[in-house]
Parts: C-alpha cells; structure tokens; sequence
C-alpha cells in the first residue's frame, strides 16, 4: 500500500520539508520591517536575531528567515505560503494579531508551530498545541489597569476605550469586557461593547465597518495603518456629553503612531484622562512620538517583560548583546528567542516537530530571572505584566498609589 511506498522514500526528503536540512534549521518569520508600524517588526528582528544568529543546536545552525509584511494581512499571507513551500520549521516572533489572523490557519493546515508570537490576542490562546506563546495576554493587562483604576475609586463609567477597527482592537475590547463583568458591574455597562463585538464579527474581520458614529457607548475606533484619529476622539467626546460623565480612563488598543496622536488630539482640547496602553503598542516609539509632541503626563503602559532597568539577569544579557537596539519589542524578542533555544537544544533523541511540541509541554525554567511555565497546560509560558508609566527617563514602574494619585 501507501505506506511501503512513502517508507522507501529517503528521510531527509521528509526533514527538509520540515525546514531542517543536516546543517540547519530554518526559522522564519512574518512581521512589518517597513510602513507605519515598522518599528514593532525592526524590534522584534533585532531581539530574535540577538538570541539566535550564529547558534548551533546538535550541530544544526540556526537559520533565520525574515519577511516584511507592512502590517497588513493579504500580504501576511502570500509571504507565509512562499515561506512554507520553501520549508521552514517553525515561525517564530510574528507581529500583529489581523495578520496573525489570516496566517494561523495555513499554519495549522501545514503544521507549522507559531511561536512567541507578539500579540496578546485570544485568537491565539484556544488551546491549539501549535501555538506556542511567550507573553501573557491582552485580557491580563487590561485587568491589571481596570483592577487599579476601580481600587483607585474610578468608577465603571468612567473607563473608556480608544481601539484599532480590527481583530486587535476587539480583542481589547474583550479583554476590557472581561475585566468590568469580572469587577460586577451593570449590565447596560456590558450593553455597548456587546454591541460593537456584534456589529464587528458581523461584518468581515476587515471590513472597516463604522463604529464611532453609532454612538456605541464610552468606545472609539480608528482604522489600522492611518493617522486617523478624531473621529475616535469625537466618539468618546459625544458619549461624555450624552451621559454627563468623564471619562476617566482611556484604555487603548493601538500601535504607537497613531496612540501618540490620539494622546496630542485629546490633551491639545484639554482633556485630563489618564491613557494607559497595551504593551503591543510598542513603548520605545510611543515615548518617542510623545516627546516629539510635548507630552508625557498621565501615560501608564503594561508590560509583559521586564522593565528595561530590571536587575535581571536576561535583562543585562539582551542590553549588552542588543546596544543601541535595546527597548521593550526588541527584550521581548530576544526573551522569545532564547526561550526557544532552550526548549531545541533540550528535545531529547531527533529534532523534529513532534518531539518539540512534546518538550515544550513539559517546559519549565527560569529564563535568566523570567519565569518560563507551559507544563500547567499553559496558553502563554509567562504571565508577567508589569505596571509602568511615562517619565522623562522613560517608562519607569508604577504602584498603586501612584496610580491612584493621577486621578485626584
């Protein structure tokens, strides 16, 4: 049958498909290297190929493939079917949750591993063995900032939301509705981010369907890879007036440009809120632009790796490797790299997809002062999130009094 014949074939046919040749094992990844969000991408590179240029596992070379998507999903998805034709082993440290979207189906039709991939989203936390994360997820930072703000006497009301119109954003949006049910608060609360989870699963996942002129309650949106920011703006201007409340709390799902814009917008029109913003949103970049603008007040971000002066071990380790590329995306990358190097070099018997994913199940290990733990049937190795806020040396680590104080 069958069986006889793919037996007598010679096994390196079968290794090589797999994108491990007898010197190398072939690493690719997916991420924006140019446009709007290329600093995300270029951090990421610049921490992977730290970790794991030169490095020899069983006396394979790693081999890193990198492609430039610009952020965009159809383009996510072409790179990655040129990448799997042309045999890789894993893919490793793609960027964005919309591309992650349209990829991880044609990954998992090739079982093809996704590995530490820099996005918080649930998309990639059901339970696939394929999908093997690195950080924790958008869900756990945004509970972390709305378990602060309500202990800080904020008021439910009072939180407010500034999204990216796609997967990203909603996964925020999720993470936000989460942390209120968690926190028990009115269900008409729940109502509008219920509304828009609809109208947005309802269109296609990118369709740009209009949310800011529903009037969907205290959210605004804004369209991927644009500048666009004042109509996300008006939004959450027209629910205020509406119901008489501030918002408070601006909690963001977006990429550096275009978060640093909404922060300008709503400070040049005198708005008070504090903004907090996810750890995807790159902080290197949204210290940078905010300078550029003039302002640095009331800006708290989670983290979900150390912060960059942490007397850590990993953290000492990818500044000096890294120099003038060390900063928050390029550390994450770096963890991601070495985390990975760990769990190949210690595969016992044959390198290949199967014994991987079995030693990664059975992974756990303190990465040069970050935990590592993917044996509790973990979804990501890492649950860490950190609290920092913007200073003028940078992001620095905020406790709850702190926190409590930028809204008195």
């Amino acid at each position: 049958g069958l069986g006889a014949i793919t037996a007598c074939q010679p096994l390196t046919d079968d290794a090589k498909e797999q994108g491990i040749t007898r010197r190398t094992i072939r690493l690719s990844s997916v991420l924006a290297l140019e446009g709007q969000e290329e600093f995300l991408g270029n951090g990421m590179k610049a921490g992977l190929e730290a970790a794991l240029t030169g490095e020899v596992v069983r006396g394979k070379r790693i081999k890193l493939i990198f492609e430039n998507d610009y952020y965009d999903p159809p383009i996510a998805r072409r790179k990655t079917q040129k990448l799997i034709r042309s045999g890789i082993f894993l893919m490793i440290g793609n960027v964005g949750t919309p591309t992650a979207e349209q990829i991880l189906p044609i990954l998992s039709e090739h079982n093809v591993p996704a590995v530490g991939f820099f996005t918080g989203a649930g998309l990639l936390r059901s339970n696939s063995e394929l999908v093997i994360n690195y950080r924790a997820s958008y869900a756990q930072e945004i509970a972390t900032v709305v378990r602060m703000a309500l202990a800080a006497d904020v008021k439910p009301l009072e939180i407010c939301a500034y999204v990216q119109n796609d997967g990203y954003g909603m996964a925020g949006l999720r993470g936000l509705r989460q942390a209120l049910l968690q926190a028990k608060v009115a269900a008409e609360i729940l109502r509008s981010y219920d509304l828009v989870l609809e109208r947005r699963s309802a269109a296609d996942n990118e369709s740009n369907i209009e949310i800011n002129h529903l009037n969907l309650g205290p959210i605004g949106v804004y369209t991927r890879n644009t500048p666009d920011v004042i109509p996300g703006y008006e939004s959450l201007k027209q629910w205020e007036k509406k119901t008489g409340t501030t918002c408070k709390l601006v909690v963001t799902a977006g990429t550096y440009s275009n978060v640093a814009r909404f922060v300008k917008v709503a400070r040049d029109a005198g708005e008070n809120w504090v903004i907090s913003a996810l750890s995807f949103t790159g902080a290197d970049e949204l210290q940078f632009d905010l300078e550029e603008y003039g302002v640095t007040e009331k800006i708290v971000m989670t983290q979900v790796v150390p912060l960059l002066d942490a007397d850590l071990p990993i953290v000492k380790e990818a500044r000096a490797k890294l120099g003038d590329n060390f900063g928050y995306v390029s550390l994450e990358g770096y963890i991601v790299g070495k985390m990975t190097l760990k769990i190949l070099s210690e595969i016992p018997g044959k390198i290949n997809r199967d014994n991987l994913l079995r030693q990664v199940s059975i992974s756990q290990f303190d990465l040069g002062g970050v935990p590592i733990d993917f044996t509790q049937g973990q979804i990501n190795a890492s649950d860490l999130v950190v609290m920092s806020v913007l200073t003028s040396q940078g992001f620095t680590s905020l406790d709850a009094a702190e926190f409590a104080a930028m809204f008195e």
